[in-house]
């Protein structure tokens, strides 16, 4: 049994076109992490359910920073309660063949590299299930600078977690026995946290509502679909607060007359200078066909790009 094979990566992936990790992984740019460090969790969401991926959000987590968000490429891993023979049969294989050394946690922890985050799908087990104490977090600190990880499953050491500045674990709970009743069976594998799905590669997007799994080839589509919001509401709070428009105007579809306001005012405002890589060609079309409503999925109206 092998875990983190590069061609079932490659499989599981094979939607992204862009670079990827000497492992498979695919590796969103720094540039795209940073865009999409701005995005909230609802921009997000909705950007993904317009195109089909309902299953990319679980915030039924508990942080340890409430105020640290948290933006990286996925590293996978799987691990299900013990069975004696495969535990001993896994372990083996990893130690003797693999050249792997010491548990299942640090194994994975070892591959990480700057901007990964860890998503540990731990099987809800937190008694004898603590992925990462003191010793392991600050080893993924180390490693992925900016990262951190989401545990469906146990840590322990807090108090000594909560002091590694710049850091961000999503966990389900806390318990001061060690890891042990629990063996790996999968590693940058399809993972289940919650009720969400992650692939090795996707860009986890962490904030106070809980932890969001962008699909790699998506999250340019989704950087852009939260930009367009964006901009659009500062445009928008202006027309209003000069009372150029009502609010019902500003609320619902955008006419012509709007929109070419909108186009010029992202030509020449301040405010705007950082969005004029956005394209519009779309919205345009729509304001002025302004009976052609838009829908996927059940979904009418919302921004894409």
């Amino acid at each position: 049994m092998e875990i983190n094979r590069k061609e079932d990566i490659l499989f599981l992936t094979k939607e992204w076109a862009g670079e990827r990790f000497e492992d498979g992984r695919p590796k969103v740019s720094d540039g795209l992490l940073e865009r999409l460090k701005n995005v909230t969790t609802e921009e997000a969401v909705m950007a993904m359910l317009s195109k089909g991926y309902k299953h990319q959000f679980e915030g039924d987590l508990k942080s340890i920073h409430s105020e640290i968000r948290l933006v990286g490429r996925a590293v996978t891993a799987i691990l299900v309660p013990t069975r004696p023979d495969v535990h001993m049969n896994m372990l083996e294989k990893g130690r003797t063949q693999d050249g792997r050394h010491g548990f299942f946690n640090q194994w994975v922890i070892e591959t990480l590299v700057e901007r990964d985050v860890l998503v540990v799908d731990m099987c809800d087990q937190i008694l004898y299930g603590t992925y990462v104490g003191g010793n392991l977090s600050t080893a993924i600190k180390t490693r992925t600078k900016s990262g951190g990880a989401v545990i469906w499953g146990g840590i322990r050491d807090l108090e000594q977690i909560v002091k590694i500045p710049d850091f961000q674990i999503y966990y389900r709970g806390v318990d001061p026995t060690p890891i042990g009743d629990v063996m790996m069976t999968g590693m940058n594998m399809p993972c289940r946290i919650g009720h969400a799905v992650c692939l090795p590669g996707d860009v986890v997007l962490g904030t106070v509502s809980g932890v969001t799994f962008i699909p790699a080839h998506l999250a340019e589509f989704v950087a852009c679909t939260a930009e367009k919001a964006h901009i659009k509401d500062v445009f928008g709070f202006e027309r209003l607060a000069s009372k150029t428009y009502t609010p019902s105007q500003i609320d619902n579809a955008w006419n012509e007359a709007i929109m070419d306001d909108f186009m010029n005012w992202l030509a020449t405002s301040d405010a705007a200078k950082n969005y004029r890589h956005l394209t519009w060609e779309k919205e345009m079309e729509e304001a002025k066909n302004p009976g052609k409503k838009r829908e996927f999925n059940g979904l009418v109206g919302y921004s894409y790009c």
